[in-house]
């Protein structure tokens, strides 16, 4: 197959440090679900503590996953991240099947919808009309684009800073929840118990909110070290989000009743004004944006390098234009423009919910069969002396598999019309991929 670039790789920077790629991690993860899922996950759970339980389940999950995702991207650290991965593992098909969905839909309506998020809460200091919303949402993301662009290190300082910014209310909320000294969550609820299939919904619950931190993985072609640096932000980044999100639902259950808890789409927010009063929901908003944005930048950075990588490769339409690094900035300007366009197109078409929901099926089947990836990659290399490896084996990535296979059962049964045409839509990139292989066969 031809190669249109293939001195692209070499031609980014190795600029994302250590910091930058921990706050990738936390920062993609924390996005606003902290901030609103706490009351129907404990719904779901039926008592603080079940709800408390879930939490720690999902994120055990979670953990669990990344931990072998991360020994895969030891062994094989190429910009691409999860593309990568799979092709190498279960051929260029599968691979491009997911690098098609990533970088056409998945990404950029993603990124569009953080970008309606960041100006739906700005309305809360800034009245504005829907297409007002929409205005704004374009000119966050072009300006995250620019920054990135121009220099992937802004791109991390924007990440740094976002990041830092958004643990600001957390942490307030945690700290003054706390050490409030009253427990009306924690009062009256010994009776309430949930059964397993609401604490299964409530560990799913808790899944989702955890999603976003394998988004590191696309940068590993711009880091000093990946096969060190991948696994150690990896286990870092995640293993501090579960002791964050633990803590932020025991401060809320330490300030609020239950009954508000559950009933209240923004449990985030009346913790916030319970603790510091009238006050209280412009920080929580204000941590909200905050955490949006940098979430919409992790998005948009991490994005980018997917079709780049798929261009350096030649398997994606526009190969040498997707594959091109600014000569003067070291950047992956071309692949991070496409990005930035198709966002703006769902911005103003208003599609970007309804796609990344027909997409949740499908991207959790190559999700999972990332993490089953560690058995082939075994098979296939083995294990180097000194090199990261998953630990406790096989029953490490037996549970991150557990994991992924409840919830494309629980997405399947819960909304199959939209589960099959997610897989469907998956599937029109097979043509593209043959005629791209046929082409460059014959190139």
């Amino acid at each position: 197959m031809s190669n249109p670039s293939s001195t692209a790789s070499s031609e980014l920077k190795k600029s994302i440090t250590f910091l930058e790629a921990m706050a990738i991690v936390v920062g993609m993860i924390i996005g606003s679900g902290i901030f609103l899922k706490p009351g129907i996950v404990l719904s779901n759970a039926g008592s603080p503590w079940m709800s408390i339980l879930a939490w720690i389940a999902g994120g055990v999950i979670t953990l669990a996953s990344a931990l072998s995702i991360a020994e895969i991207a030891a062994a094989i650290p190429r910009a691409g991240g999860l593309y990568a991965y799979l092709e190498d593992l279960y051929g260029e098909a599968v691979g491009f099947l997911l690098g098609w969905v990533q970088s056409v839909i998945a990404y950029p309506a993603s990124v569009a919808a953080l970008a309606i998020a960041f100006a739906s809460y700005s309305g809360y200091f800034l009245p504005m009309n829907g297409t007002q919303q929409k205005l704004l949402a374009v000119g966050i993301l072009l300006f995250i684009l620019l920054m990135n662009v121009i220099s992937t290190k802004y791109g991390g300082i924007i990440q740094l800073l976002a990041t830092a910014g958004k643990l600001i209310p957390v942490i307030g909320i945690v700290a003054f929840g706390l050490l409030s000294g009253s427990q009306p969550g924690f009062a009256g609820v010994s009776g309430i118990t949930a059964g397993a299939a609401g604490f299964g919904a409530a560990i799913l619950g808790t899944l989702w909110a955890y999603d976003g931190w394998i988004g590191v993985t696309n940068m590993a072609g711009e880091m000093k070290n990946p096969a060190k640096t991948l696994p150690r932000v990896i286990l870092i980044g995640v293993s501090f989000v579960i002791v964050v999100y633990v803590l932020f639902n025991l401060a809320i259950f330490y300030t609020l009743p239950v009954d508000q808890i559950m009933s209240s789409p923004t449990p985030g927010a009346d913790a916030a004004e319970a603790l510091l009063g009238s006050g209280g929901g412009a920080f929580i908003t204000a941590g909200i944006i905050v955490s949006v944005l940098g979430a919409m930048n992790g998005y948009l950075m991490t994005a980018a390098r997917v079709p780049q990588a798929m261009g350096e490769r030649g398997i994606a339409p526009f190969s040498a234009f997707l594959s091109r690094i600014h000569p003067r900035f070291g950047t992956p300007a071309n692949a991070l423009m496409f990005q930035a366009a198709l966002a703006i197109v769902y911005i103003f078409s208003g599609t970007f919910n309804t796609l990344t929901d027909l997409l949740v099926f499908v991207l959790w089947i190559f999700f999972t069969a990332g993490v089953f990836g560690v058995f082939i990659l075994r098979r296939k290399i083995g294990t180097e002396p000194g090199r990261y490896r998953v630990p406790l084996y096989p029953i490490t990535p037996i549970i991150g598999i557990a994991g992924g296979l409840y919830i494309l059962v629980s997405t399947l049964l819960d909304s199959p019309g939209r589960s099959l045409i997610g897989i469907g839509i998956t599937l029109i990139g097979l043509p593209v991929f043959y005629y791209m292989k046929r082409r460059g066969a014959h190139s």
